[in-house]
């Protein structure tokens, strides 16, 4: 059973539906019954559509810019800043981040990045790989200091890969109650969870936090043209959380590069189809001022998409994502940062 008792296949024939429908709506389900700004445009800031955050009531960018990119070392400081400040400045204010990013430099740019007066235009989100309250809370601090703020918007239980994670996260000691005591703090807003790895895990965090009577605001997972094929966490994770109001942040719209390379879909149609979905931000690495070009024109024009352009885009995609080639987060290790470094976990 997932939370609220339903099992984890009842969605899948309605997801179906969901999975190709246009412009962030269900197809096949009325638009009414789904919560107000659920992959819905709400708003618009300069360039870019603004949705909800889930049940925070918070208008965030349908795009994230991704943290990893900014701090790989083939980047220089000086031209990631310039990004984040050019995407900052034709409406982007969702900044995705983690601790271990780049052994703490995507966090150190993005600090330097937010000054100037970038820091209250931004909703800054940043993760954290503990699974003790100490070690969590530890990374935080870090994290604050890097990142030059005093309270991070939207901190998130990061690689909710194995299936003991959520117990090491709910456990007493575990990092819940560094979530607890950070929020009495004020050090932090909101809080998620993310994770690459199955469906299974996600469900079994959500209902084992639902039986503790602990809410998540946001949750982050893979979905893209591949997905919708393979392990799903569209199929199975997605309509749940839009019925719970759980804001969702799609990650991997182009399989870190892996399904550019099977020669089934543009990173256009990629970054279109994520969009398609009632996400709230679909996160993406931007690592050249093209690369946010490309950006800005899938989140104008990913609502002009018919049904039948996303069936003919996920009709490409079958074949190449039958077994999961193109998506290595989900069947090898290679993404595991938490398993190559188990010191991390505290």
């Amino acid at each position: 059973m997932t939370g609220d008792g339903i099992k984890r296949r009842e969605f899948i024939g309605g997801m179906a539906a969901l999975s190709v429908a246009p412009a962030g709506l269900a197809g096949g389900v009325d638009a009414a019954s789904l919560p107000t700004g659920a992959g819905s445009d709400v708003a618009k800031k300069g360039e870019m559509p603004y949705r909800v955050l889930g049940k925070t009531g918070m208008q965030v960018s349908c795009i994230g810019l991704g943290g990893y990119h900014l701090g790989a070392a083939g980047l220089p400081e000086a031209e990631a800043i310039r990004i984040f400040h050019a995407a900052v400045d034709r409406g982007i204010n969702f900044s995705d981040n983690c601790w271990d990013y780049n052994g703490g430099e995507s966090e150190r740019r993005v600090g330097k990045a937010l000054q100037g007066g970038y820091r209250e235009r931004v909703f800054v989100m940043t993760k954290f790989d503990g699974r003790t309250k100490t070690a969590a809370l530890k990374q935080l601090d870090e994290s604050l200091q890097r990142l030059q703020t005093d309270v991070i918007d939207l901190w998130q239980f990061h690689e909710n890969i194995r299936l003991e994670d959520p117990d090491r996260f709910l456990a007493e000691g575990g990092a819940v109650e560094a979530v607890q005591e950070a929020k009495k703090t004020g050090k932090i807003k909101f809080v998620g969870f993310t994770g690459h790895k199955d469906p299974s895990v996600h469900l079994r965090m959500l209902e084992m936090a639902e039986k503790r009577n602990f809410s998540f605001d946001a949750v982050q997972m893979p979905l893209n043209v591949m997905d919708a094929h393979f392990r799903s966490f569209g199929t199975e994770v997605l309509p749940i959380l839009v019925r719970k109001q759980i804001a969702v942040l799609g990650m991997k719209s182009m399989g870190s590069g892996a399904i550019l390379r099977s020669n089934t879909a543009s990173a256009l149609e990629c970054l279109q189809y994520a969009l398609s979905l009632p996400t709230s931000v679909v996160i993406t690495g931007i690592e050249s001022m093209e690369n946010l070009e490309q950006a800005f024109t899938a989140a104008k024009t990913y609502s002009a998409l018919s049904k039948a352009d996303i069936d003919g885009i996920l009709a490409k995609t079958a074949v190449a994502a039958a077994h999961g080639q193109f998506e290595p987060f989900k069947t090898g290790t290679m993404f595991d940062g938490t398993a190559h470094n188990p010191d991390w976990l505290g």
